[in-house]
């Protein structure tokens, strides 16, 4: 049982919608975009993914830390989410694996929080107007005030984030067993299981800042090009654009997931848009219009590429196509180049390294494998 006493919390939406409850985690007070995510496990890889970085975590399933926190399943070294509201957190956590409750993580890392809130209310509100801007606080009472801050705090569209949640340093994570190919990877936002994914088929991966150039990719000799998830709005990065097209005219063989998607799309010569409140939970169907298979899918994204779902389009680099697609909402979930017949490049809008969710798209790192031993 929690040994403080509750602190009341209030929390703000940029349209003046305003939701009281208890403060958890941290108390003070906290700014971002406010998104759902429809899990019902996995809370502590949500927190822990840089996508978040700047966002207020609406969790819809109402009982959240039953599983405490282990040193384990982080997905990167903090937390990374803005604020984050529950409905019934857990007074005490049940698992083996826990060494300490979702709040004292939370706490430790100067997290902002709101519990007692009615998610339900909260989620289809946020359906129905968007995704928008949030603040929670403990320390401000009046929701005319928090409401004032929130409409002065930074937007999400028109926001380059993935220069503050990348590596600073390059590293490398080496294959299991025989080594197999080396593969450059731009960290945007990078999830630690990604590049595990990638060791497990015999990949050497070396994890690069998100601001290296053409000749820092080339210079560890890669077998292929790999762009991570990450944060942000994909229309205010431009430098990795241009660091994918000179790949691309080397025909490098390359890898997108998620931001790594939309920044395909941009280099191809297609645009990207803000969807209205995204796609962000583990459970979301998509088609891979190159097998016909559907499979159940991770999500983390507030924008979308803009795409023709019919048809080749022709780019300065080959044929580009729209390969999966979200049979929810008919939103562009995946690409593919191809040049003399070809597989060059591809990318996906999901996460198939799903961490933690569903394992459906496993395979793509299969494919991957193929593309960089010139099997497809």
């Amino acid at each position: 049982m929690h040994s403080r006493a509750a602190t009341p919390a209030l929390l703000v939406l940029e349209d003046g919608r305003a939701f009281r409850g208890e403060s958890y985690g941290a108390e003070g007070e906290t700014f971002g975009e406010a998104v759902f995510a429809t899990g019902m496990t996995g809370y502590q890889e949500t927190l822990t993914d840089p996508s978040y970085h700047r966002q207020v975590v609406v969790q819809t399933a109402p009982h959240i830390g039953n599983t405490g926190v282990n040193d384990e399943d982080p997905e990167s070294k903090r937390i990374w989410v803005a604020g984050y509201v529950v409905r019934d957190p857990a007074r005490v956590p049940s698992s083996w694996r826990s060494r300490r409750s979702l709040d004292e993580e939370l706490a430790a890392q100067g997290v902002v929080g709101i519990s007692g809130v009615d998610t339900r209310a909260l989620t289809r509100h946020l359906r129905e107007a968007g995704a928008m801007r949030v603040g929670i606080s403990t320390v401000e009472t009046d929701p005319e005030r928090l409401l004032a801050k929130v409409r002065a705090s930074a937007e999400m569209a028109g926001a380059e984030l993935s220069s503050e949640v990348t590596t600073p340093e390059p590293y490398v994570v080496p294959a299991h067993g025989e080594k197999r190919f080396t593969v450059a990877a731009l960290d945007l936002g990078i999830k630690d299981m990604t590049p595990h994914r990638m060791a497990e088929r015999g990949i050497e991966v070396h994890v690069l800042p998100a601001t290296s150039t053409l000749e820092d990719v080339l210079a560890v000799q890669p077998d292929g090009l790999f762009y991570s998830n990450g944060p942000g709005d994909p229309a205010a990065t431009t430098q990795q654009i241009q660091v994918l097209q000179q790949a691309l005219e080397r025909e490098l063989p390359y890898f997108g997931i998620c931001f790594g998607n939309q920044l395909f799309g941009r280099a191809l010569g297609f645009g990207t848009y803000k969807l209205k409140y995204g796609h962000r939970g583990i459970n979301q169907p998509v088609m891979d219009r190159t097998t016909g298979k559907v499979e159940v899918t991770a999500h983390n994204h507030g924008f979308a590429v803009d795409a023709p779902l019919d048809g080749p389009t022709t780019t300065p680099y080959g044929e580009a196509r729209v390969s999966h697609v979200n049979l929810n909402d008919d939103c562009v979930e995946g690409l593919e180049l191809r040049r003399d017949g070809r597989l060059r490049a591809f990318s996906v809008q999901y996460h198939p390294e799903a961490a933690a969710g569903p394992h459906d798209a496993a395979y793509l790192f299969d494919r991957f494998v193929d593309l960089l031993g010139g099997e497809l």
